[in-house]
């Protein structure tokens, strides 16, 4: 450990951090990890060139502060865990398929009728904007009237009433999202889901597994730089 602590891997760790804050998109992801027993989080901030990996007591915007020691600049791409809200002042988007996913669960148990007619036209509503997007042709430009289009029919769900408990709820996260779910029309180089960061994380998932985590706040240190030098190159074979 001492020896990794004092070699020019603590230097590329921090070099690592400031690629990652200086891309234009960034994705960012947390799974949790333990210490000497003990609950701690693991976060993962990354790009298509570089992966910086964080091991830290707090889940909350304590350690994302200790990450973005200033405001993002650019897209960053995440989950819908509130403590991302503060630490970005570009823009945000917020992964589709998270939503889709709890649309699906949610229709596996609620048989309402209003939750019915709002899962299918929020479906049907993110379906139509990645099919734009995928369309070969794509620019912003030459599909602005449909992109405008989707942005006020997005508004309009968002902005209804509901009975129905889920449907009010996710209404509720549309209507607070509303600006962050299609960033991906209006940004080239943004994708409509954080798919890679979860790829990113997933190795460490596996170290947890299989190693238990780490016995020391020195080896979590430790932990991190390597696994963040490590994958960093694998990015870059």
């Amino acid at each position: 450990v001492t020896g990794v602590q004092t070699c020019a891997l603590p230097i590329w760790y921090e070099q690592i951090a400031l690629e990652a804050k200086s891309g234009a998109v960034m994705h960012a992801d947390e799974t949790g990890w333990r210490v000497d027993g003990q609950t701690h989080w693991l976060w993962c901030f990354c790009n298509h060139r570089c992966c910086y990996y964080m091991i830290d007591a707090s889940r909350g915007s304590e350690a994302l502060r200790k990450f973005f020691t200033e405001a993002f600049d650019g897209t960053l791409v995440s989950d819908f865990w509130a403590a991302y809200e503060s630490v970005c002042a570009g823009d945000y988007q917020k992964c589709i398929p998270h939503l889709l996913r709890e649309l699906l669960k949610v229709d596996e148990y609620n048989q309402d009728v209003e939750w019915a007619d709002f899962s299918k036209q929020l479906k049907r509503l993110v379906r139509d904007g990645l099919r734009l997007r995928k369309r070969a042709d794509f620019t912003k430009e030459r599909y602005a009237s449909r992109i405008a289009l989707i942005h006020r029919r997005l508004r309009n769900l968002a902005d209804e009433t509901y009975m129905d408990a889920d449907a009010s709820r996710l209404g509720h996260r549309i209507s607070k999202y509303r600006d962050q779910l299609f960033t991906f029309l209006d940004t080239a180089g943004v994708p409509p889901d954080n798919n890679h960061a979860e790829r990113q994380i997933r190795p460490a998932v596996i170290i947890r597994k299989n190693s238990l985590c780490n016995r020391s706040e020195q080896g979590a240190a430790t932990q991190a730089i390597l696994m963040s030098v490590y994958r960093t190159l694998k990015l870059r074979c």
